[in-house]
């Protein structure tokens, strides 16, 4: 294997364009100013950018020697993603978000320049055969971004042979690693049903078809389909987040709707809920004389990590961190990831890097508290570093 460059002098100017990342948090496809930094910063090395794919991602290529565009070699590739979060920001941190209502609560920030400081240690030392294609992503709370830059060519203009994502784990110390053959994160659709009665004044429901207590029954029921329809060992989460009916109190409405989500392991799993929402809806529906409209609405699918590519992460975290540290096995998670479209087309492997603090837990992800721990660009910008020189010495099928 080559022997990678020292991180330790960029270190200060990295921790700044994080905190700095972090005051100007920008959301899903707002991404312009985040987009503009990561490309000056690439271009500063000397890096070719490409830039439009999913509207305001980045992408550029690092070629070893003697490679080239057209002399590529394997190609191997690296994402991170660049939005925020509509969460106000409660740290007090002296480099806390500057916009209302808007914060780096998932640690992108993080991510990104981690990225950048893989970028930096390659592009020095580039004594690697074969092209890394770093992927500065769009979009991932929500938007789909990894699907818009596929849909965009990405892989079509930056074809991978693997591909490869990190996030921060405050349920893990910072210090440690994980990752696992399979679905290491859940799929995600969110629904709606629409409960149809037939309204009119509270002092005469004899009159009425009162939708209000159809939608509380059918709430009630949906949760069989995961106690009594998932196996123990399978898991899958349905939670409803919303019940919407109805304007004052002595008026009962013609309409009721209830808005849900739903996480599972396994596209059979997430079939079998999918046909339950359906159908217990409609028939509780029906047995009080109302209709029910069942709206699907897709989300992420399963983020299911390919057996190679998830053991030859795992290695690579066990010589960063020790075996003591590393853990190839991990849980899952019933959080979902649009990296998960990339791996529908692509092998490769998402893990996680804890984001915790004096060697315990930190605060969680989404939360007004939260902040990316500045010790793992170090650890994160020399982990990929290495990864992406040992996968270019691995055994090809």
């Amino acid at each position: 294997m080559t022997t990678a460059s020292d991180i330790t002098p960029y270190l200060g100017q990295l921790v700044s364009f994080r905190r700095d990342l972090h005051a100007n948090p920008e959301l899903k496809y707002e991404e312009h100013r985040t987009a503009d930094k990561v490309a000056a910063y690439l271009g500063a090395l000397g890096l070719t950018v490409h830039r439009g794919l999913g509207q305001t991602g980045v992408v550029t290529s690092i070629y070893g020697k003697g490679r080239s565009k057209e002399n590529p070699g394997r190609q191997v590739g690296i994402r991170a993603d660049m939005d925020a979060l509509p969460v106000a920001e409660a740290t007090g941190a002296p480099y806390a978000s500057c916009i209302p209502g808007k914060m780096h609560a998932c640690g992108h920030d993080g991510h990104t320049t981690m990225l950048l400081g893989a970028a930096t240690l390659l592009a020095q030392n580039p004594d690697f055969d074969g092209t890394v294609h770093l992927i500065f992503q769009p979009g991932e709370e929500g938007g789909a971004g990894a699907k818009a830059m596929m849909d965009d060519g990405l892989f079509t203009l930056f074809p991978c042979d693997a591909v490869f994502a990190l996030h921060n784990w405050p349920s893990l110390p910072q210090g440690q690693m994980a990752v696992r053959v399979g679905p290491i994160m859940a799929s995600t659709m969110r629904f709606e049903i629409r409960v149809k009665g037939k309204g009119g004044h509270a002092a005469m429901p004899h009159k009425t078809l009162d939708p209000i207590p159809v939608a509380c029954t059918i709430v009630g029921q949906l949760q069989t389909l995961v106690s009594r329809g998932v196996d123990p060992i399978d898991s899958a989460v349905l939670t409803i987040g919303k019940i919407d009916g109805g304007t004052v109190e002595n008026i009962i409405p013609d309409e009721c709707c209830i808005y849900g989500t739903v996480r599972t392991l396994s596209k059979e799993t997430q079939d079998y809920m999918t046909e339950g929402l359906k159908r217990i809806s409609q028939h509780v529906a029906e047995a009080h004389l109302c209709e029910a409209t069942y709206i699907h609405k897709p989300g992420y699918p399963n983020t299911t990590n390919s057996e190679r590519e998830a053991r030859f992460m795992g290695e690579v975290m066990q010589e960063m961190v020790g075996n003591a540290n590393a853990f190839p096995d991990i849980a899952p998670a019933m959080t979902a990831e649009d990296f998960g479209f990339m791996l529908e087309e692509i092998p490769g492997a998402y893990g996680w890097i804890g984001n915790g603090k004096g060697g315990q837990p930190g605060v969680g992800l989404h939360n007004p508290g939260y902040d990316f721990n500045d010790d793992n660009i170090e650890l994160g910008a020399r982990f990929w570093d290495r990864l992406a020189r040992r996968w270019f010495t691995q055994p090809r099928d």
